[in-house]
């Protein structure tokens, strides 16, 4: 099937976001997935599903677990423990923020999984790992930066990850954990082209010298995010991206001094678009944190970044989207799908036969090759699962095999 989804068009805007880590949806998200890692660090088979809130002085876990051995259920008994210990390392320490690891109550609600379940996920002699779910995930992957990942998104990430390195290191030292940030590129020719419009809003202390005489942020405020923040990461990237005409909106309401949990309810699982291609290519609508690699949510979303960047890589297409599809209890994928967008150099049937022969696409599969069973799922939970270094789904080792697979079959 040749790709429709983004004919050609001479020119067009695109626009992604990105929340900091300390925004109420990812403190959740980051909760879930370190008490998954403490979890799995004792007992890489545990089955994990955990669901966090979190309000106003209130943390709240729920979910199903499964745990086999006395030193993970120890890990579970310390789940509050790992909570505080997650939201003192966001940087929430500050009582006067109404929302910090010392006082605020913890609540947790956690059973084991439903037997239904396991009985269509659990291996046996006879019977494959199944899928834990049925869905469909979507993997993604382009030319449009250096981690194969999409420019406004990829951007929109770094930018947040600067804001936080600022407050962390002390550079700036009025920042608070609580932002986000979003990014419009201009492309021309289905090209990124220049940088339009750059909107950050960053909690902040409420200070004199940051605020005019009505309270709301000053030209010295702008300046230092502008300058300190949002330059460093385009220059890094493409310094041909600055132009004299980019659109700044920083704190556009005007004072950004409530936030975090206490200025906006969060809960795993809110940010999907933010986790994945900030709404380039499809999403299949699964979360992922706080699940375990046998949910296909999380695990074959990983394989299908994978696949769609050892493509790219393989210089087999300049765009790329991969589509998994499975059925609960079933091993193999119902469906794998291949869209170009018109770029590839290889029929898009060819390239998903290729798909099939050269990656692992059973659950146990794609567990034991990009070697999911390890804590490594906490620090995925902000800025991003995709297009960072260090995660095995970002690994193009394949890359080379399969341009040598797919020699004969390669349009001029």
């Amino acid at each position: 099937m040749k790709g429709q989804r983004n004919n050609h068009r001479p020119s067009h805007l695109f626009t992604s976001e990105s929340v900091t880590m300390g925004h109420p949806d990812k403190v959740s998200d980051q909760i879930s997935d370190a008490i998954l890692d403490s979890l799995l660090a004792k007992d890489p088979y545990a089955r994990v599903a955990c669901e966090t809130l979190c309000t106003t002085g209130l943390v709240v876990i729920s979910g199903e677990v499964t745990v086999h051995n006395q030193a993970a259920i120890d890990a579970l008994n310390s789940a509050e423990e790992t909570a505080r210990r997650t939201i003192r390392r966001i940087g929430y320490v500050d009582p006067l923020l109404r929302f910090d690891y010392q006082s605020c109550a913890v609540l947790r609600s956690l059973h084991s999984q439903s037997p239904d379940i396991s009985q269509g996920v659990d291996a046996t002699r006879t019977h494959a790992q199944g899928a834990g779910d049925q869905g469909l995930m979507f993997g993604f992957a382009c030319r449009e930066t250096r981690a194969l990942m999409p420019l406004p998104i990829h951007l929109a990430h770094r930018i947040c990850e600067r804001l936080a390195e600022a407050r962390e290191r002390g550079e700036i030292d009025w920042l608070k954990p609580d932002g986000k940030s979003q990014v419009t590129i201009e492309y021309r020719d289905n090209k990124p082209h220049r940088l339009h419009t750059v909107v950050v809003s960053t909690q902040h202390e409420e200070r004199r010298d940051l605020l005019d005489r009505k309270g709301n942020i000053n030209e010295k405020f702008r300046s230092i995010i502008i300058d300190r923040v949002i330059r460093p990461v385009v220059m890094k990237e493409d310094a041909k991206l600055w132009n004299r005409d980019i659109v700044f909106h920083i704190n556009p309401t005007g004072r950004f001094v409530v936030g975090g949990p206490h200025g906006d309810t969060g809960l795993t699982g809110r940010k999907i678009i933010v986790d994945t291609y900030g709404g380039r290519g499809a999403h299949g609508g699964g979360a992922f944190s706080g699940k375990d690699p046998s949910k296909v949510d999380r695990s074959a979303s990983y394989m299908a970044r994978h696949i769609a960047k050892n493509i790219v890589a393989a210089k087999l297409a300049d765009v790329c989207e991969v589509q998994l599809a499975y059925a609960i209890g079933v091993a193999e994928p119902v469906s794998v799908l291949i869209d170009s967008e018109c770029t590839a150099r290889v029929d898009e049937e060819i390239l998903s036969k290729l798909v099939r022969d050269h990656f692992p696409l059973t659950p146990r599969g794609i567990i034991e090759q990009l070697k999911l069973r390890r804590p490594v799922y906490e620090q995925t939970a902000a800025h991003g699962h995709f297009g960072r270094p260090g995660f095995t789904w970002e690994s193009i080792d394949t890359a080379p095999r399969l341009r040598k697979a797919a020699a004969r079959w390669l349009k001029d």
